[in-house]
């Protein structure tokens, strides 16, 4: 006998293995994929077995089944009005679903109103949420003869500035709606800032979930794989001709030429296909090339992949540049977070010296920078720092994780890696005692964070980061680049914590690891090092700073 009772619609623990096998076999009975859930609702039989339920994921309702046997006891529409309440107790009060043509009659007993369909899918939802989009949209100022660019911009790119550039011809306004939900390493936010600040004098249109990508369409009850993009791609079509155009005025849609992506080319079609016969006509723009080659998003996010910052840059407008230098900056920390064995740091299975912080926290402070460095971007370079330091501060409950790094990539960011140029912006930073970092360098005689900045971090561009590049691709390269900074670096964050003395053998015994690198002497210094509370926090920001001015100034 289960733990829950029969007759009663019960709250799925999926967190519990048992629960999420159970549930996955109920949905692999009923033809249906599994799914991400925020809540998932279910009856169940006397001897705990799955035989309906269903899932609630954000806004949308998801994975509404029945077993066979149970279809004519009327199980389903309380568990959809459960999920409503639900989803009402959440704040959200206009609910989606979408569900094959079939169970259509089923939500519209329930109150839902069909808002697009397609041969194997319908969207239908039972609130006043596309009404109210559309009212935006009409209220949206100019008229006149009006084209629409839905752009999914993950990032901005020269392609997409030539798209806008080149469709105005003919059109008294074009509207450029960025989709909400769409994949890649930028947010929303950062797509629609990006194409605002490339495109001041463009009507820029909030995104919604009415723009059906890939990423929100659910296609667990779609069987077969060659039909889920094409469905998915129908889908968001007939909502923009049923909905969106009609609310904007537009009789024209524009999209560039798509000679890469498979996916991309025949939703170009579908809109051909489609569109001229609900009357909207369809413009299509000839991709700009670079080097012969197509510029796109994907192969900014390539060269992201890559390293390659150079790459990316050359794709993209000016203003798109402050993300860019975000993600990497972002991958330089997490690069050197996620090593493991690293001597009295912060690691995956390890908090190292550390009492206030962990691998947890860490990673939200990274994610806390990856979003603060664009944020604060026009300030100057003093102002930026304390932005960006304030945004992490207020996450980790003032817990001071990443003050050096911080200082570091906010300079090589600025100049793009340039050693002249880093020089030059500390130039122009006041000195401070304020931290203990500084306190241990003026202490002990040693060469602190600002001096090492003017000087354009002279040792990392002559040692480190030629060692770093001679190793990456090799085994243990962060651990062994950490040891190589570790036997240069007047580690002020060791000087702070345990003396000269102890920053003096710091050096040595990391010359002589790197010297006969073994694993398990790696573990051994970290061991002891956590036994005598020495953390070589400096180093780590160096790391870091390393990995990312590799990026900068890439050299394949």
């Amino acid at each position: 006998m289960s733990m829950y009772q029969a007759g009663e619609i019960q709250v799925l623990p999926l967190g519990v293995p048992v629960f999420r096998k159970k549930l996955d076999s109920f949905l692999a009975r009923n033809g249906l994929g599994s799914s991400s859930f925020d809540i998932y609702l279910a009856f169940l039989s006397a001897d705990g077995e799955i035989i309906a339920g269903g899932g609630l994921d954000g806004d949308t309702i998801k994975c509404v089944a029945v077993d066979a046997s149970f279809r004519s006891e009327g199980l389903l529409p309380p568990v959809i009005s459960r999920l409503m309440s639900e989803a009402s107790q959440r704040g959200i009060h206009s609910l989606k679903v979408f569900t094959s043509p079939e169970n259509e009659a089923l939500f519209a007993s329930l109150g839902f109103r069909t808002i697009g369909c397609a041969p194997l899918a319908v969207l239908m939802e039972n609130g006043r949420g596309l009404e109210k989009y559309c009212d935006y949209l009409a209220s949206l100022p100019g008229g006149g003869r009006t084209g629409v660019i839905v752009m999914n911009a993950s990032p901005f790119t020269l392609g997409h500035r030539h798209l806008i550039e080149q469709s105005r011809a003919g059109l008294d306004r074009l509207v450029v709606i960025p989709v909400r939900d769409g994949n890649g390493p930028f947010s929303y936010t950062e797509r629609r800032d990006m194409i605002r600040q490339a495109c001041p004098d463009a009507i820029l249109a909030e995104g919604s979930g009415y723009q059906i990508s890939a990423a929100t369409f659910p296609s667990y009850f779609i069987k077969r794989l060659s039909d889920v993009s094409e469905t998915q791609m129908r889908l968001d079509i007939d909502i923009f001709c049923r909905h969106i155009a009609p609310a904007l005025g537009a009789d024209l849609r524009i999209v560039g030429t798509e000679p890469c992506d498979p996916l991309t080319a025949r939703y170009n079609e579908l809109l051909k296909e489609v569109l001229p016969s609900r009357g909207i006509q369809v413009r299509e723009i000839g991709r700009l090339c670079m080097g012969g080659a197509p510029v796109s998003a994907s192969a900014v996010r390539a060269a992201l992949d890559a390293s390659d910052y150079p790459a990316a840059a050359s794709m993209a407008p000016y203003s798109t540049r402050r993300y860019l230098l975000a993600e990497l900056a972002a991958r330089a920390l997490q690069t050197e977070l996620d090593a493991p064995d690293k001597p009295g740091l912060v690691c995956p299975d390890s908090s190292g010296a550390h009492d206030d912080m962990d691998y947890t926290l860490m990673c939200k402070a990274v994610k806390a920078i990856r979003r603060a460095f664009p944020v604060h971007w026009d300030k100057d370079i003093v102002a930026f720092g304390k932005a960006v330091e304030a945004d992490v501060l207020e996450l980790t409950g003032g817990v001071n994780t990443h003050r050096g790094a911080i200082f570091a990539l906010g300079l090589a960011s600025r100049a793009e890696g340039s050693r002249d140029g880093i020089a030059a912006l500390a130039a122009a930073v006041p000195e401070s005692s304020g931290s203990h970092g500084a306190s241990a360098a003026m202490r002990f005689g040693a060469k602190g964070a600002l001096a090492m900045a003017r000087d354009g971090y002279r040792e990392l561009y002559s040692d480190w980061l030629p060692f770093w590049r001679s190793v990456r691709r090799g085994p243990y390269a962060v651990q062994k680049t950490l040891l190589r900074i570790m036997c240069t670096l007047d580690d002020t964050c060791i000087l702070h914590r345990a003396g000269k003395d102890a920053a003096d053998e710091v050096k040595y015994r990391a010359g002589v690891l790197l010297g006969d690198f073994t694993p398990e002497g790696l573990k051994g210094m970290a061991a002891d090092f956590v036994a005598r509370n020495i953390s070589p926090g400096g180093s780590a920001d160096m790391l870091a700073l390393t990995v990312y001015i590799d990026s900068l100034i890439h050299e394949k």
